[in-house]
């Protein structure tokens, strides 16, 4: 049972090890995001879901689409979606949030 359990620990520890960098990093860069990408909305999956827009990440040295979703509502907040900020001479990510 004992190594059952270590064995256990071992694969979660690698796991979490292996897994990519929280989306919330700050972003900060020199290259202006490219224009964003006009997207087609699916038919809305629930009544009352938010579309959230799909925006340009900085993935790897690179601009990458991140395409657009339905999310479902938060009751008290709104969405604030992902955008690009020019200060300092570059451009910061601001990501996207639930805001009261």
């Amino acid at each position: 049972m004992l190594k059952l359990r270590s064995a256990a620990a071992a694969l979660v520890l690698g796991i979490a090890l292996a897994a990519p960098m929280a989306a919330s990093a700050a972003v900060f860069i020199e290259v202006a995001p490219p224009a964003p990408i006009v997207e087609v909305r699916p038919a809305v999956p629930y009544p009352g879901w938010i579309w959230t827009d799909g925006y340009w990440d900085w993935v790897g040295g690179r601009h990458v689409w991140v395409p657009g979703r339905w999310v479902a509502p938060r009751p008290g907040f709104h969405w604030v979606g992902h955008h690009w900020v020019h200060e300092r001479g570059g451009w910061r990510l601001e990501r996207g949030h639930w805001a009261r």
